[in-house]
């Protein structure tokens, strides 16, 4: 009796694990711990409303960021004002995911701005002094994002729960500011 061998790819993992993802992954009580060696799966839920696009993807499995759903991100978080694509820092992903993992929703994040150009960083500058010169949405280390269902102060206490960045809130706005950069939190 002869075996037929498959071959599995990371795509057709993808498939698997999204059905069990949630439901099978364990429970942290310190988000770092999510992000760090007890993540087989890292999973991004956002929507924009200014270009209409959604996405969910599962962009990290086993160890191992997916090239194809990191690609997906960085499209997504472009500069929506002149369509400019960079890199998405991963770690700015990894605290967004933990603390969306950590506030127990399942409604996606609303991106209201991730990569931003030197010319959109300068006109949002001239319009608000809550915008800073050197931005790290600049250099894609940073996102502002909102959820229907959780306060500012739910979602700024989540991703302060990672230890892992800079978390800003605009209560005022309606969104908190979520980055890779040195740990450190400002706003009201």
């Amino acid at each position: 009796m002869t075996k037929q061998l498959t071959q599995i790819t990371r795509r057709g993992l993808l498939g698997a694990f999204a059905a069990t993802a949630m439901i099978a992954a364990p429970t942290y009580s310190n988000a770092f711990g999510l992000l760090r060696g007890a993540g087989d799966i890292r999973r991004i839920k956002m929507y924009s409303g200014r270009t209409g696009e959604s996405m969910d993807t599962i962009y990290w499995i086993e160890g191992e960021y997916i090239p194809e759903a990191v690609k997906e991100i960085n499209h997504f978080m472009r500069d929506w004002r002149s369509n400019d694509v960079i890199r998405i820092d991963p770690r700015t992903v990894d605290i967004m995911a933990a603390s969306h993992r950590l506030m127990d929703v399942s409604e996606p994040y609303m991106l209201l701005s991730g990569y931003r150009s030197p010319a959109t960083n300068a006109m949002l500058r001239s319009r608000s002094s809550g915008v800073a010169k050197h931005s790290l949405h600049l250099v894609g280390q940073a996102a502002d994002l909102r959820l229907k269902s959780r306060s500012v102060g739910q979602m700024a206490k989540a991703a302060e729960a990672c230890s892992s960045g800079g978390v800003g809130r605009y209560s005022r706005s309606n969104f908190v500011h979520m980055d890779c950069g040195p740990v450190r939190s400002w706003g009201g």
